[in-house]
């Protein structure tokens, strides 16, 4: 049997005057009518009535275009409306200058993906590049259901939490069944062969029992080798600043490698949605910030290899030397270790045996399906831990904040305790620390004591987000690489005295410099860096200035 060629997604553009509506079209068709369908509608409630029709259809949204100035229907409330049928649509308001304050509102309320000025001449400047850039967006959350990657696991299990947060952090489109009240997974399981859980199908069909992260990666065809042994630059980890430091070197022709150990874009890759990083004035997700800075990376053909870890850092020859886990070898003229950090584990009574079983570390975005209509707990006070409260306050019925410090301003952005403020279902706990976690198959209880009276009280919670600290990936280094008492490697100035011998007499550390010349760390490694994506990407850039001057050397 022949399969339906699958919809072309739809672009609808809407606006009430005739010309705009005209010029707007012509534009959009004359780039995109080959691989998506063109709809126009000349008002905001014909708009309306086209979404709603377009939905009962089960027709695929990917861009609503709107005027704003439009009777009865504005733009906004068709973007709204188109929101509510499509979640995942990508929004657009065309608006006279005079109307800015009302895109800027809708940023705020609607999170609109972007106002485009009228007129818009020329598209291929101030019109496509932004359709271009939507759509590239679009498509990375929709895929049609045979390029699904299929998990059945239970929501219990740390293995099954493990490999839906890989696929989500990486952006591969997954369908999860509940092994316990799906009917369609035990169907699965059964097709499959019952050789354990968690089960994962990928879109060609392969079943995967039990995987481990790096056999999730090989079977859907990630790259884990590179395909060279000698590279200019070679980067260890692929946060912010590592991705930073591989496009500012590639891009000046640097032969470049890039190796991370888990998932691009580091502790970042887990923000729901950072709304304070230069140039995305509507906020950005850290794996859609992650998925465009490999995409850049590549596209200056750096060899981005994950998952892959370094097991060692031989400085014992001319060149440093990296020893991967899977015993290949890379020589490098220089390194910049970007290797990051992970949070610190809570230690309290319970924590242990229910990690993955509704303790977990960082935002774990994957499991909004299973925090849905249930009661929560986030603990830290700091940007990542309000990030996280406030995305899955959409989703879960209650949300809990524990905060040691006695105000939540106190390490957290302003923009996000505004917005924790006025969420009716997040309640804030400042001053409290906890005790023991506990449950039977996963976490029931979170036990909590009032800092000041040591008065404790039990909190009914399914999930924990705990975000406490950070401990730098750096037990792997050898001792040349100074590091402070907390583990963090220590650079430029805070090397104290250290200079190295080069050919044109002695020179002191560079700036983001290691006690070992041509060895250098940036982002949130470094011993005394800020801890924020904008100030690692500057120090990943930055880097490869020195990098530079290095290899001249």
């Amino acid at each position: 049997m022949t399969e339906a060629a699958p919809q072309r997604p739809v672009i609808l553009a809407v606006d009430d005057d005739t010309a705009v509506l005209s010029a707007v079209r012509g534009d959009l068709r004359s780039k995109y009518g080959r691989n998506y369908r063109l709809l126009t509608a000349s008002g905001g409630a014909e708009a309306v009535t086209t979404l709603e029709r377009l939905k009962l259809r089960g027709d695929p949204v990917a861009v609503v275009i709107s005027d704003q100035r439009m009777p009865q229907v504005t733009g906004v409330e068709v973007l709204s409306k188109a929101l509510e049928l499509f979640p995942e649509v990508r929004t657009v308001l065309l608006t006279a200058y005079a109307d800015t304050e009302v895109a800027i509102g809708a940023i705020n309320d609607l999170h609109l993906d972007y106002y485009i000025l009228k007129p818009w001449d020329p598209p291929e400047e101030r019109l496509f590049p932004i359709i271009d850039d939507l759509l590239e967006d679009w498509h990375a959350h929709n895929q049609p259901g045979h390029a699904m990657t299929r998990v059945v696991g239970s929501r219990w299990s740390a293995r099954t939490h493990e490999i839906r947060d890989f696929l989500q952090r990486n952006q591969i489109p997954m369908q999860w069944f509940d092994v316990d009240t799906s009917e369609e997974g035990r169907l699965l399981v059964e097709a499959a062969g019952d050789d354990g859980l968690p089960l994962v199908i990928t879109p060609d069909g392969t079943a995967l029992h039990t995987p481990d992260v790096a056999a999730l990666a090989a079977a859907l065809g990630h790259r884990t080798h590179a395909d060279a042994e000698a590279f200019d630059l070679a980067i260890v980890g692929a946060g912010p600043a590592g991705l930073a430091a591989a496009v500012y070197g590639a891009s000046e022709g640097l032969r470049t490698v890039c190796v991370e150990a888990s998932v691009a874009g580091g502790q970042a890759g887990q923000s729901s949605r950072i709304e304070n990083y230069l140039g995305f004035p509507t906020g950005i997700s850290g794996s859609d910030l992650a998925r465009r800075a490999v995409t850049q990376a590549r596209r200056f053909n750096v060899e981005v290899l994950a998952p892959t870890s370094v097991l060692n850092l031989d400085l014992g020859g001319p060149y440093p030397r990296m020893e991967l886990t899977d015993g290949s070898t890379l020589s490098c003229g220089a390194v910049i270790l970007a290797c990051g950090v992970s949070y610190r584990s809570l230690d309290v009574p319970g924590s242990a045996e229910l990690e993955g079983r509704g303790v977990f570390y960082g935002a774990s975005l994957s499991e909004r399906d299973t925090v849905t209509g249930e009661d929560i707990v986030v603990v830290g006070g700091a940007n990542s831990a309000g990030q996280a409260a406030v995305y899955f306050s959409e989703y879960a019925r209650t949300v809990t904040i524990l905060c040691r410090a006695p105000s939540l301003g106190a390490k957290m952005s302003a923009y996000l305790v505004d917005q924790i403020a006025v969420r009716p279902n997040i309640a804030v706990r400042c001053g409290a620390t906890i005790r023991s976690v506990s449950g039977t198959e996963g976490l029931e209880t979170v036990s909590v004591a009032d800092s000041s009276s040591g008065s404790a009280v039990d909190i009914a919670a399914s999930a924990l987000f705990v975000f406490i600290g950070a401990s730098p990936h750096t037990d792997w280094l050898p001792p040349q690489i100074a590091r402070d008492e907390r583990g963090f490697i220590l650079t430029g100035p805070a090397l104290g005295s250290r200079r190295f011998k080069t050919a044109d007499g002695d020179r002191d550390p560079f700036l983001y410099e290691t006690g070992v010349a041509g060895v250098f760390a940036v982002g949130d490694v470094r011993s005394g860096s800020m801890k924020r994506v904008a100030s690692a990407v500057g120090e990943g850039s930055v880097a490869v200035q020195f990098v530079h001057q290095v290899l001249r050397s």
